[in-house]
C-alpha cells in the first residue's frame, strides 16, 4: 500500500569552493534532525527520509568513508534493506558525485533531482515544483556560504507550496553542516514548531551572527573572546 506516514522534503548538498556537506530537512513530524541528516566532514552526507531509518545513515557513513562512490553506497542501502521501497534516500560523496532512490511506496507526490553537489527530493509534496524550486535556489546561491545554499533552498520549497497536506499536527526542521573539523559548522533543530522552516531561520540568523565565535571558541578562546565581543 502506497503512504508514508509524514511528508518530507529536503536538499543535500556539498560546496566545490570549501568542501562542506550538509542537509536541510523538513517534515510534518517531531524532531526531524534526530533521524534523517547524516554528515561526516571529508566523507558525505546522507539524508534518510520517508519510513526513515536512522541505521542506514550510519551504515551509509561508515561505507563512503572505506571509498565506495555514493553510486556504491545505494547499491548496498538497497541491497542490504528490506523495507527500501518505503525509503527515500539522497547520497553525496567525497567527490560530488550523488545517488538518490525515491521508492516505490513513497507518498504522492514523492521523487528527487539529482545536480552538480546536490540532491533535492520529497515526499507527499503537491508536486515536482517544490524538487525543481530547490534545485533551482541551490544552483543559484553558489557564492554563499553552505548553510545558507541550503536554508534557502528549504524556503524556496516551502514557498513553492511544500507538503500537500499536513499529515500531523507537529513540523519540525533541521540544517546540518560539517566543514573540516570533526564538530559541526552549524547544527540546528527545531523539533516542534507550526512554522518549523521560519523558526529555523530565524535561529539559523541569529547562528550566523556568532558562527566565526564558535568555531574559533575551542581552538583558541583566547581570539574567541575577541571575536564574541564583536559580535
Amino acid at each position: 500500500m502506497i503512504g508514508i506516514e509524514s511528508s518530507t522534503f529536503s536538499i543535500v548538498g556539498r560546496c566545490n569552493r570549501t568542501g562542506m556537506f550538509g542537509v536541510a530537512v523538513t517534515t510534518s513530524d517531531l524532531s526531524v534532525g534526530s533521524r534523517c541528516p547524516h554528515v561526516q566532514p571529508h566523507v558525505g552526507a546522507i539524508t534518510t527520509q520517508a519510513s526513515t531509518d536512522p541505521r542506514l545513515g550510519k551504515f551509509a557513513l561508515n561505507l563512503l568513508s572505506t571509498g565506495y562512490s555514493a553510486k556504491a553506497t545505494m547499491d548496498e542501502l538497497s541491497k542490504s534493506d528490506q523495507y527500501i521501497e518505503r525509503r527515500q534516500i539522497g547520497i553525496i560523496d567525497v567527490d560530488g558525485r550523488t545517488a538518490a532512490r525515491t521508492g516505490k511506496l513513497n507518498g504522492p507526490w514523492a521523487g528527487h533531482q539529482e545536480g552538480n553537489n546536490f540532491i533535492a527530493l520529497g515526499n507527499g509534496l503537491v508536486g515536482e515544483e517544490v524538487i525543481k524550486a530547490m534545485s533551482q535556489t541551490f544552483e543559484n546561491n553558489s557564492s554563499e556560504d553552505l548553510e545558507q545554499r541550503l536554508m534557502l533552498s528549504l524556503e524556496s520549497g516551502l514557498d513553492a507550496g511544500g507538503e500537500i497536506e499536513d499529515m500531523t499536527p507537529y513540523h519540525s526542521a533541521a540544517i546540518l553542516v560539517y566543514g573540516s573539523d570533526t564538530f559541526a559548522r552549524v547544527d540546528l533543530r527545531v523539533d516542534e514548531h507550526s512554522t518549523a522552516v521560519k523558526e529555523l531561520r530565524r535561529i539559523l540568523d541569529l547562528y550566523r551572527r556568532r558562527l566565526d565565535y564558535f568555531l574559533m571558541r575551542p581552538i583558541d578562546p583566547d581570539a574567541a573572546v575577541e571575536l564574541k565581543d564583536l559580535t
